[in-house]
């Protein structure tokens, strides 16, 4: 079987993604020739020679047709996945017209391959959101395609790598805050992704005329039921926060925090919490494993066996500063708009008028102040847009050293101004520092 397995040729698409990348990395320990394709890998992924950067969302069916045959694909997993129409794609283009042209393309190559696609659980007739809808049109395409499948609906995916919901729950289990009942108690089926990553190295292994696998479709989950509250309680656990007194979070601010959500996500940001992720939290994560369960031999880890190894401190560190993240690039996107836009608009006489009286030439004194309120007013634009929130960040931190060294050189007396301006501007570039450290995802 050793041999078998080593001349198989397994390819996945999204794997940088958490599931797909556990899946990737998890199948080459195993032996597999296993080829990871994403738009983008991070440094710290540890890109490897078979991991392949590609537009995958703009590869045409011919594309795809000749990089099966090329690499001589035995497997391909699907792991891409977009929770709402956004900066990450649009939810129709990701889930479904993709996997129209992936199928295309396997019939195109010429090789027999079993597909493993990456769904969601719960009843088709309860989806209501984009994000589930798209999900099940695929799952009806790769179903009435004819090709070897198989489609895994795994509940609510546990990985060592926290990411979109599962960061959201870690972050919730380290604050003194409880859910609404209603959201509290759905239930909320988790899954190890060892789990789900086993699953798809058995079925790799598998050969294509396998009939007993030929076309099946399980949900991967601890058969026990637990609600949301019983995953984050399980979270407090590790996190050695169980005994902390908790307030009930108000459901105003659970809405509130969506529809922020939503409006940083026109920014280019994915903040998990987010109209869909409301949605599909409330609808819950259920469903049977028992087939999968029998077919597979596996016997799914519980939330318990999952969490067992006790949170370390890094653990404890980013889900404390997951929720204050977001408050961080809010503040500070807020700190340099408004005071440029006060500076400019409200008060620019008086921005003119300390100017003037602290010895600055009078032909420089009105250029001087326009330029510096818009300089800051650019700073706090940049840093709302996630593309540019980084170089805006940096921006901030080289304008303020370059206010206090300049008035350090120019108007000292600053300095020792009464409500000490100019001396909290370096607790204000420290938290420019912080936002920096946290921007990334992955």
């Amino acid at each position: 079987m050793t041999d078998q397995v080593a001349q198989r040729s397994i390819v996945v698409f999204g794997a940088s993604g958490l599931i797909g990348r556990s899946i990737t990395d998890d199948l080459r320990a195993r032996g597999f020739h296993a080829i990871g394709i994403a738009r983008h890998f991070s440094a710290a992924q540890g890109r490897s020679a078979l991991d392949l950067e590609m537009p995958i969302l703009s590869l045409a069916s011919a594309d795809m047709a000749r990089l099966i045959r090329d690499h001589s694909v035995d497997a391909i997993v699907n792991c891409l996945g977009v929770l709402q129409d956004g900066p990450d794609g649009d939810t129709r283009a990701v889930h479904r017209d993709f996997v129209a042209r992936l199928l295309q393309a396997i019939k195109q190559s010429g090789r027999a391959v079993r597909l493993i696609h990456i769904s969601i659980p719960g009843d088709a007739r309860e989806d209501r959101t984009a994000f589930a809808t798209t999900k099940r049109e695929a799952e009806r395409l790769i179903a009435a395609s004819g090709a070897a499948y198989a489609i895994l609906r795994p509940g609510f995916v546990i990985a060592p790598n926290a990411y979109g919901g599962s960061a959201l729950i870690r972050a919730l289990a380290a604050v003194p805050f409880e859910l609404p009942q209603q959201e509290a108690a759905t239930p909320f089926q988790p899954v190890a992704v060892e789990d789900v990553a086993a699953t798809v190295a058995w079925l790799a292994a598998r050969d294509i005329d396998d009939k007993a696998v030929g076309a099946v479709a399980w949900d991967l989950m601890q058969p026990q039921a637990i609600t949301l509250a019983g995953v984050i309680a399980q979270f407090r656990l590790a996190f050695g926060t169980a005994k902390m007194p908790h307030l009930n979070l108000p459901r105003f601010l659970l809405d509130l925090g969506v529809k922020l959500g939503d409006l940083a996500s026109r920014l280019g940001w994915t903040p998990p919490l987010r109209s869909t992720a409301l949605s599909e939290l409330r609808r819950g994560v259920t469903g049977d494993p028992s087939a999968w369960m029998e077919a597979t031999g596996i016997a799914p880890m519980t939330i318990a066996q999952m969490l067992a190894r006790p949170a370390s401190i890094q653990d404890k560190w980013f889900a404390r500063l997951f929720l204050l993240k977001p408050l961080i690039i809010a503040s500070l996107a807020l700190f340099w708009t408004a005071s440029g836009f006060v500076a400019l608009v409200i008060s620019f006489p008086a921005t003119k008028a300390i100017l003037a009286a602290h010895g600055f030439p009078a032909w420089l004194v009105t250029p001087f102040a326009g330029i510096t309120s818009l300089m800051d007013m650019s700073v706090g634009v940049l840093i709302a847009f996630r593309k540019t929130a980084a170089f805006g960040l940096a921006a901030g931190i080289v304008v303020a050293l370059g206010y206090m060294a300049g008035t350090a050189l120019l108007t000292p007396d600053l300095w020792i101004e009464p409500l000490g301006a100019l001396v909290k501007t370096g607790p204000a570039i420290v938290l420019m520092g912080v936002g920096l450290a946290t921007l990334g995802n992955r």
